[in-house]
């Protein structure tokens, strides 16, 4: 019951309040660039996918924590989260700083993260490590294609943006040394497709 209190304590903080960062964002070694407006638009729209990807990690590493009945498998998955939700500070912040918004479906992309951490949970601890693992392998490529987009100028930004990569590939490393599994080819392309339609969706809303 004090796991899933917990859980629901995590879900209101995510959504409704202010993240905060334990450690200071990598973005605040940088200066703020002059952007053109096209620039800071592009720069804002894939903040806040990148902030979306976040709130949806902190609920899939808060459901599955809470189902995994291996202790050292809960407080690994929670240290991910703990790290995680510096990300989702960071990106805030990104957010602010180019006069962008939040994903205003951030609340269905928590609650379809939250259900997906769920059902990986129940499949067993090998299946749920195998999910964080292809979760996080995909969330770095995609990471890498923001690099590559984001302007040059805005050195802010790709600051945050490398940091969450290497966090990101890191976990997927630690969860296959933990024992996970590969995922099948189908369950690997319909996580991509899912993937696809909340960036697509977030870039705009």
């Amino acid at each position: 019951m004090d796991m899933f209190l917990n859980a629901a304590d995590h879900v209101l903080r995510t959504l409704f309040a202010p993240p905060h960062a334990c450690e200071p964002s990598p973005a605040a070694a940088h200066a703020e660039a002059e952007l053109d407006p096209a620039q800071k638009q592009l720069a804002g729209a894939l903040m806040r996918v990148n902030h979306v990807g976040e709130v949806c990690a902190q609920a899939l590493y808060t459901a599955q924590a809470a189902m995994t009945h291996d202790p050292q498998l809960r407080l690994q998955l929670l240290e991910a989260a703990r790290e995680e939700n510096d990300h989702l500070a960071w990106t805030h912040d990104r957010l602010r700083a180019l006069d962008a918004r939040p994903s205003l479906l951030n609340p269905l992309w928590f609650a379809g993260a939250f259900t997906l951490g769920l059902v990986a949970a129940r499949l067993g601890d090998p299946v749920n490590l195998g999910f964080v693992a292809e979760t996080e392998n995909q969330v770095a490529e995609h990471l890498q294609s923001h690099l590559e987009r984001l302007p040059e100028a805005d050195q802010a930004s790709r600051a945050v943006v490398a940091r969450m990569k290497e966090d990101e590939e890191r976990h997927a490393l630690q969860a296959q040394q933990a024992g996970a599994i590969e995922l099948p080819a189908p369950a690997r392309a319909l996580m991509r497709l899912a993937a696809k339609v909340m960036t697509t969706t977030a870039h705009y809303i």
